[in-house]
């Protein structure tokens, strides 16, 4: 068999089984079923077989990888073990890293550092990303030499991920440390991207973008009988729960409520652009009207949690918002899976459940916080916050109402009441 060309090089697919392409002098390309290709060139010294390894194609090509045999070559004629040699540096560059402090942990929050500025993501973007690698990623590999983690020893951290059922989670995982592992690379810190090789390694994941909701009149009336009776950990759950199918908001803006949003003579919730997902988009606030049961809701709480920033803060840290799984676990204690009903659920109840009672798209869709999809029409909306207040101050208090009257069981959905 002749000797390599690029071209062949670059054409070679992964198979069902790894196999091998022979360059010569020992040299050839090994290409794995994930298609990963990998220079290995195989030889003997003192009687014995051994492999060296020069790197993945095409980060090597072919030119330098028969350059690095030419030279292995060399050194074994000058009875030099070109293998023991590698093993001597790769020791010598593990004690500098450990000495440098160029561990994963300490990369990976330097990266965090860098980038979470500079690209100005969203506290609830941030604290995931944080949260995952604090919580899944660190704790098996953060103290190891960044440029000596391999990708089986990546893909080992991802199972452990998988293993208990939160695949998307794993793929999250994953691409944030092929980013971190990327920055090394650019910084000099590393020589590879190790979490190329796991292409394909974990199962596909379909992300399902819509929220399981309860929109069934007789099924909204159980799960509010059920949410009236929740007495869980805390009272602190145990409100924002209650308020949760009241308020129209998004998970993350009910647990970041602040005290200081709160305009209790007013009967408002503003959210500033900080605080709510179009924020950033908007430059706006959120003017969210709050039912005569809400205000009740609100001021149950107050004497607890009155004197604190958040309206629904941590058991553990009243610095920071409630756990954003509270309110998830105490459906399930409830009973409610995530096929029926979810957090997010609510909105889509609300938005539904109005729609077929007959009030306006426009009221829902500015309650809703939605961002409005004609450009040109948004740009004259400079107070769309304000728009239609009177009409959702009025549609608010009557879904409040309508809540209370299915809890009670005597309350049928009118289709399309004029509004």
């Amino acid at each position: 068999m002749g000797k390599l060309t690029d071209k062949a090089v670059q054409a070679a697919k992964a198979a069902d089984r790894d196999f091998k392409l022979s360059d010569g002098d020992g040299l050839y390309l090994l290409v794995k079923t994930t298609g990963s290709k990998l220079w290995r060139m195989k030889y003997r010294f003192e009687g014995k077989e051994k492999l060296l390894s020069f790197g993945q194609y095409p980060e090597v090509p072919l030119k330098e990888a028969r350059e690095k045999t030419f030279e292995a070559k060399a050194r074994i004629r000058k009875g030099v073990d070109p293998m023991a040699e590698k093993k001597a540096e790769k020791a010598a560059r593990i004690e500098v890293d450990v000495a440098q402090g160029n561990n994963f942990e300490t990369v990976a929050r330097e990266w965090f550092e860098k980038f979470s500025k500079s690209n100005d993501w969203a506290e609830n973007h941030s604290s995931k990303i944080l949260g995952r690698l604090e919580k899944d990623v660190l704790p098996w590999i953060g103290k190891r030499p960044i440029s000596e983690i391999t990708a089986p020893e990546l893909l080992s951290v991802m199972r452990r991920i998988e293993a208990r059922g939160a695949l998307e989670t794993a793929h999250r995982a994953l691409s944030e440390c092929g980013r971190i592992f990327r920055y090394a690379v650019a910084s000099g810190l590393a020589e590879r991207d190790p979490s190329g090789d796991l292409k394909g390694a974990l199962p596909p994941y379909r992300k399902d973008k819509h929220f399981a909701a309860v929109t069934d009149p007789k099924k909204v009336g159980d799960l509010l009988r059920d949410i009236d009776g929740y007495y869980g950990k805390t009272i602190v759950v145990r409100c924002a729960f209650a308020l949760a199918p009241r308020l129209f908001l998004r998970p993350g803006e009910l647990r970041k409520m602040q005290w200081d949003w709160i305009d209790f003579d007013d009967a408002i919730l503003t959210i500033p652009p900080s605080g709510h997902k179009m924020g950033k988009k908007t430059q706006a606030p959120h003017l969210v009207p709050l039912s005569s049961q809400a205000l009740e809701l609100l001021k149950e709480i107050q004497p607890l949690t009155g004197n604190d920033k958040f309206v629904f803060p941590g058991a553990r840290d009243k610095n920071r918002p409630m756990s954003d799984n509270a309110i998830r676990s105490a459906m399930r204690r409830l009973g409610w899976t995530g096929e029926e009903m979810t957090p997010h659920g609510f909105r889509a109840m609300a938005s539904t459940i109005l729609d077929n009672m007959g009030y306006r798209q426009e009221w829902l869709e500015r309650q809703l916080a939605h961002e409005e999809q004609n450009r040109v029409k948004a740009a004259y909306k400079r107070e769309q916050h304000k728009m239609y207040l009177p009409e959702r101050r009025k549609m608010m208090q009557e879904w409040s109402d309508y809540l209370d009257s299915l809890k009670a069981g005597a309350a049928v959905i009118p289709f399309r009441k004029p509004a």
